[in-house]
Order: structure tokens, then sequence, then C-alpha cells
């Protein structure tokens, strides 16, 4: 397939959307790093499964049995596509930081992390003590550190990124898990970057734990998983303490399940689950160079094209970076990255992420308060980079053409004129702001 165009169909690859100053234009979404859309796969299969949508697990009639089959089969198809070895249970949960926050229930020691995770891999491991390394300025030099701390003292787990959610940027994560074990820890990958751009094999990389979010998946249902060595879950304290998680319950004692029911207590996500399983099936279907080379293409096209624009500057952690997933960060000199985040969407129909992107210490080290993150994703197509290129290159040399302030810290047009409700029709004047 020619990398400049979709490489896949996406649930809104034809959405109109109204402009500030009056019309309307098709949306070009660069915020799959924060949620991607659901691909046709995923809501065809979610539609095919509502009418027997049901109780699982303890049900007796049809529909019943069917949702139970249906999430039980899920858990297999993702234990397949990430290649889970015969020892790892894939447990169901509500995204990537329930994932992790789970799995520091469980950790029976010290957690070393680096300086640039997302909070949601930087937060959940003080509670039994958390060791954060700064990365440096190459990668060799980061591994170097992380060796050090390692071997320092000893730690139970290495909690790292797969895939930076700010730049994008990969570390090589076998080498790490080499590393991680040579020293008697375990490693744990954040995943939910990664897995929507790359295949994983956990049994040939060597990873114990990892983590993922449905919604960056292309299936945005609300369900996460976490895919593990049993030892430390069964271990763990529940993770949700109630129905579902247990064997026997009495007055005085209770006898708790094995995981992965351990740790997914109440009624699950059955759907979340299915849409997981979907998407998971359908992204196996591709082949892996396929995938990469129509990431690089955009991602590579879309660097050179900000790069040629006065002004406008790349953000990267590392400057011997070998590989990186569809991730650019960047800023624009003397503009505030809320504003321009604005201005694009509201006179391009443009969608890109401003902020700090829940990694306020990497941010920090950058030296930056906020930047601007454009991130592709399989129905990201050519014409729509260029659109964002040439966006950001008539902000440079002429600036917007509407009003922008800030109201509640959000950069915001004023007067703003689209209808901002989902059921409101395109260009009515339904639920303004300003």
């Amino acid at each position: 397939m020619d990398p400049a165009c979709a490489l896949a169909s996406v649930s809104g690859a034809d959405l109109q959307v109204p402009l500030v100053q009056g019309g309307t234009s098709a949306y070009a979404n660069f915020d799959h790093a924060a949620s991607a859309p659901a691909l046709t796969q995923v809501t065809d299969r979610i539609s095919q499964l509502l009418p027997y949508y049901a109780s699982v697990h303890r049900g007796a009639g049809y529909a019943s049995r069917i949702s139970t089959e249906c999430y039980e089969a899920s858990r297999g198809t993702v234990a397949r596509f990430l290649d889970a070895a015969d020892d790892q249970a894939v447990v169901f949960t509500r995204n990537t930081t329930d994932s992790l926050n789970l799995l520091a229930g469980c950790v029976p020691g010290e957690t070393v992390v680096l300086d640039i995770e997302h909070h949601a891999n930087f937060l959940p491991w003080t509670a039994r003590g958390r060791r954060v390394v700064e990365a440096a300025d190459t990668v060799e030099e980061t591994i170097r550190r992380v060796v050090a701390e390692l071997c320092s003292k000893p730690a139970a787990l290495l909690a790292i990124t797969g895939a930076s959610n700010v730049t994008g940027e990969v570390l090589p994560l076998e080498r790490l898990a080499d590393i991680a074990h040579l020293c008697g820890a375990r490693i744990l990958v954040d995943a939910a970057q990664l897995a929507p751009h790359r295949r994983i094999s956990l049994r040939e990389s060597g990873i114990d734990y990892l983590a993922c979010s449905g919604h960056k998946l292309y299936a945005p249902f609300g369900a996460g998983v976490l895919v593990g060595r049993r030892d430390w879950l069964d271990a763990g304290e529940p993770h949700l303490a109630g129905g579902g998680a247990v064997r026997e319950v009495g007055v005085a004692r209770v006898e708790w399940a094995s995981s992965p029911q351990r740790h997914e207590g109440g009624s699950p996500n059955v759907l979340g689950a299915a849409a997981i399983a979907a998407a998971c099936e359908a992204l196996a279907a591709f082949d892996p160079a396929e995938l990469i080379a129509h990431e690089r293409f955009l991602a590579d096209r879309l660097r050179g094209g900000l790069t040629a624009i006065p002004g406008v500057s790349l953000v990267n952690i590392w400057s011997d970076s070998a590989d990186s997933v569809g991730i650019v960060a960047f800023t624009v000199a003397d503009h505030a990255p809320g504003k321009v985040a604005a201005y694009l969407s509201a006179e391009h129909a443009i969608g890109v992420r401003d902020g700090r992107f829940c990694a306020h210490p990497l941010l920090a080290r950058l030296g930056l308060d906020s930047a601007l993150r454009a991130s592709v994703g399989l129905g990201t197509t050519s014409a729509d980079v260029d659109r964002l290129i040439g966006a950001v290159a008539t902000f440079v040399e002429s600036g917007t053409s509407w009003e922008y302030t800030v109201t509640d810290g959000l950069w915001s047009p004023t007067p703003e004129t689209r209808p901002l409700t989902a059921d409101a029709p395109v260009g009515a004047a339904a639920c303004l702001i300003g």
C-alpha cells in the first residue's frame, strides 16, 4: 500500500467539523497518542456483541454464555497478540494507569524508574519505595545510569516506558530486560505508546510485565490490560475486593481467587475487553514492516516540514535515539503552545495536543513549560501531514485571523462560534461559549 494513504479505516475518518471563521473542514486527527479513534473492525465487533451483552461467568442464560465466552476468548487473543509466556496472566483493567497501580500493589520491593516517565508509570511506585534515575542526553549514558542504580542495591522491578509519550523515542527493551534480570530485578514496560505502533513478543524480549490501554490501541471502550508473571499477582492483595475475585467468603475469612480473577472484582467490562481483542486481531493482520513503513513515511515528512519553518524546533530526549514511533513534539518560538493548538483547531480543523503531557519531570528537565505534540496513526495520510505543516507555516508567517484568550487556563477563540456539543448540527448556533 502507498504509505501516503491511510493504512486502515477508522471511525470518524470522514468527520466534518466547523471552523471558527465559518464553514466546515475535514478533521485532521493528530492526537492518537492521547486517544486513538476506533478501528472499524472494533466498532463492527461491538455492534455484533451488543445484542448479547449480559452478565458473565455466573449467568446461565444464552446471552450470558455468549458474553462469558467472548470475555475469556478476548483474554486469549491479547495473550497471543503479545506472545505472552505460559506463566503470564492477562488481567483486564480500566487503562494503563489502573494496570500499573494494580502491579504496584504486588511488587515485593523497590522499583527503579526514569524521570522521563508518564505520571502513570512514575507515581504508583512510592508505596514500597521508588528510586528515580535521571536520564542523560544519550540513550547509552542513560542505560549506564540504570545499570549503576540497579547494581547499587537490590531492586525488585525496573519500570520503564516502551516509547516516550512526549517524543515517541523507543528504548532497547530486550537489552534492558537482560540488564534487569542480571541485576536480580524484573522489568515492567509501559507499552501504552508502543503497542499501537510495534509488535511486541513478551516471550522473546524477556519482558516480565506489560501494561497498555485500549483507548490508545484503536479500541476506545474503557478497558486496559496488564500482562505478567503470575507469582507476584497471585501473592498481592486483590486490586478490587468484591465479587468475582474470590473462591469462598465467610464471616471471618476470605479465600481469594488466583490471577487474573483475583484482580478483576466486580462486573467486568465485557465490551471493553472485546474491543481490545478486536483491535489486536486487526493489528496482527498487518505486516509489521508495512506498519512501520507507513508510520515512518508520515513522521519523517512531518519532522522535515516542521523543521523547515523558521522558529519551529523539535523536542527530543536523546541525541542518539535509534528509533521512534509516530509522535512528534515541537515548539514555536515566542508563542504559547496552547495558543498554537487552539488556532490549529479553530481555523484549520486540526487536532494536536499541547501542555506537559503528564510528564512534568521530563518537560522540566528539557527546560520547557509546555510543548505541542502531533501523533500519527493508521488513519493518517500525507495530505493530513501537509495540512498541519502548512497551517503552522501560516501561523508563523501571518499570525491568526481570530482573537484568542485564556480562560481558566485554556486558550480559546474569542468569540467562540462553533457548537461544542456532539449532537449539535455542524454550523448550528448552539451551546456557544464566549
